[in-house]
């Protein structure tokens, strides 16, 4: 005997979209119209569902910019560009930093922190903001060594994590991306920068979390994601016992086990991986 008409109005009540779809082809044989009438009633509500998720990415979407336009009024032309970092913790590969200056429109779709951004959404919107960008750019900081100690980074022209420290290596990469932008010839009146303030600039404007705040933000965090990731990606090839194309040189179980059996590379925070290792570099 199969299921009766209420287990499958139970059934289609509680189905998510997936799930719908799987309910939905396995019920198209059956003629009964308790039966029929759940299956449509699934999926008005799914439909109804997906209508409000969407209304409501809508206005997330449209908050991003018009949060981060307010923070520009009254200044100047209000031209902003937004700068985040990302790979501050990992044990390899550099620190990067991204700057984007974002027109009013078009909106992009999906924008956040880019923790918050499946991958593969990651890479969709990644191209998006490239492409409707007025400027762009990922400045990086690498992880190897030169000889920049006791120098101050308002004189260091080339500097790496170990030598100069996290805050002095954000301030460059920071420093570096405006510059980049200023170069491109758009001039912003407002930097924005996700966290506390590192007074960089006269023009800087803090704004804790505003990766997910701020559109301009979030899109230099997905920038700099993306590219930081492919970079890795790209080590992974030079380097393949560390597996930087899946732990992306944070510290993965697998990452500190290769770290202990085979050294450190030229791409290692030595600073960062003294826990497991003597410093040392092929």
């Amino acid at each position: 005997m199969g299921p009766t008409v209420a287990d499958i109005k139970q059934r289609l009540h509680e189905a998510d979209e997936q799930a719908f779809a799987v309910l939905e082809r396995s019920l198209v044989a059956d003629t009964r119209k308790g039966v029929r009438d759940a299956v449509e009633r699934a999926r008005q509500r799914l439909a109804a569902d997906a209508a409000e998720r969407q209304r409501l990415a809508s206005l997330r979407l449209a908050s991003l910019y018009a949060y981060e336009r307010a923070l520009a009024e009254g200044r100047g032309s209000g031209v902003i560009v937004g700068l985040d970092e990302v790979g501050r913790g990992p044990l390899a590969g550099p620190l990067a930093v991204g700057a984007v200056v974002l027109p009013p429109e078009p909106f992009i779709d999906g924008l956040n922190d880019s923790k918050q951004v499946k991958p593969e959404a990651r890479e969709r919107i990644a191209v998006q903001v490239k492409a409707v960008a007025v400027a762009w750019t990922v400045e990086y900081v690498e992880a190897a060594d030169i000889d920049a100690c006791g120098m101050t980074v308002e004189y260091v022209e080339a500097a790496d994590i170990d030598a100069c420290g996290m805050t002095a290596s954000l301030l460059l990469a920071f420093r570096r991306a405006v510059a980049h932008i200023e170069e491109a010839g758009v001039h912003p009146d407002v930097v924005l920068l996700d966290g506390n303030p590192l007074r960089l600039d006269e023009r800087e404007v803090n704004v804790v979390k505003g990766d997910g705040k701020c559109a301009s933000i979030a899109a230099a965090s997905i920038v700099a994601k993306v590219e930081r990731d492919a970079l890795m990606c790209r080590y992974a090839e030079e380097y393949p016992e560390y597996g930087f194309d899946a732990c992306k040189g944070y510290a993965s179980a697998a990452h500190i086990e290769a770290i202990k059996r085979y050294g450190l590379t030229p791409i290692h925070r030595a600073t960062f991986c003294t826990a497991f290792t003597q410093a040392s570099l092929f």
